[in-house]
């Protein structure tokens, strides 16, 4: 009985002692994996919620609580412009809706540039930049790029028409932005187009400029490549510099110096040409 008693003993405190050991193995398991999670969460970027877009939508669509969803973004990631909250977005309520100016993909951050103000349709003056004037421009095949132009786009202008009694082409705006063509705004229209207007988007003193220059000669279109950042330089050509025709120079002939002495012979005088000494 005391034999039965001492196994007793001995099999509880052997299972005792592998409990303890299995508890601080656990133990020991669950304080790595908290210290891993503590330090991965560490490493984690701050985020922010950014108001995206829950399908595709193209220009000219309205944008409607319905069509919007928050989305976690890097906090050092964020776009300018974009959408923290719904608020910001529909400042005036359901009411005053934005419209789409340029096309946006399924949770593609919705930025200011791309939107309208509340309650403004996709119309030229949402485009138009503070300060800044619409000026439309009548076209054909020849000095439209053969309808390669779309709103977006920079153009240089040339003008041909007399100057000085003499016809010449010369540059008289660089690197300006279309923001029509005829009365499409759409810039994510990819198909050729022949227009009969463009519309720019210049200042008033340039309104003036060009205003003078289509009403006195032709202006000619040249698209600029989109990353194309070089400052065009004044240019201008006229007939006999495209034929290689030097302009023909006067060359007065300086008179010949006559010196003459004068004598009496009677009653006349005579002059006789003598060499000049000076």
């Amino acid at each position: 009985m005391r034999l039965v008693f001492v196994l007793v003993l001995m099999l509880g405190v052997g299972l005792a002692g592998f409990a303890v050991y299995m508890a601080k193995d656990y133990v020991g398991a669950y304080e790595r994996a908290l210290q891993a999670e503590r330090a991965l969460t560490a490493q984690m970027v701050p985020t922010v919620e950014v108001i995206t877009l829950k399908h595709p939508m193209k220009y000219g669509e309205r944008i409607r609580p319905d069509d919007i969803q928050k989305v976690r973004w890097p906090e050092n990631a964020i776009p300018e412009g974009a959408f923290l909250s719904e608020e910001a977005l529909f400042p005036k309520g359901p009411e005053e809706l934005r419209t789409v100016l340029r096309a946006m993909e399924k949770d593609e951050a919705i930025l200011a540039v791309k939107v309208t103000e509340p309650g403004e349709d996709a119309g030229l003056t949402s485009r138009l930049g503070k300060g800044m004037r619409a000026f439309a421009i009548k076209v054909d095949v020849a000095s439209g790029v053969s309808g390669f132009l779309r709103p977006g786009d920079r153009v240089d202008i040339y003008w041909t028409g007399t100057s000085r009694d003499k016809e010449v082409t010369k540059l008289i705006e660089a690197g300006v932005e279309l923001i029509a063509i005829d009365q499409i705004a759409d810039g994510d229209r990819n198909e050729a187009r022949i227009a009969r207007t463009v519309t720019v988007e210049v200042t008033p003193q340039q309104v003036a400029a060009l205003a003078q220059a289509q009403s006195t000669g032709n202006l000619s279109l040249s698209l600029v490549g989109a990353e194309d950042d070089t400052v065009a330089e004044a240019i201008e050509v006229d007939q006999r510099q495209l034929l290689g025709i030097e302009d023909e120079k006067v060359v007065e002939k300086e008179r010949e110096k006559v010196c003459t002495i004068r004598t009496r012979r009677g009653n006349d005088v005579v002059e006789i040409p003598i060499p000049c000494t000076n």
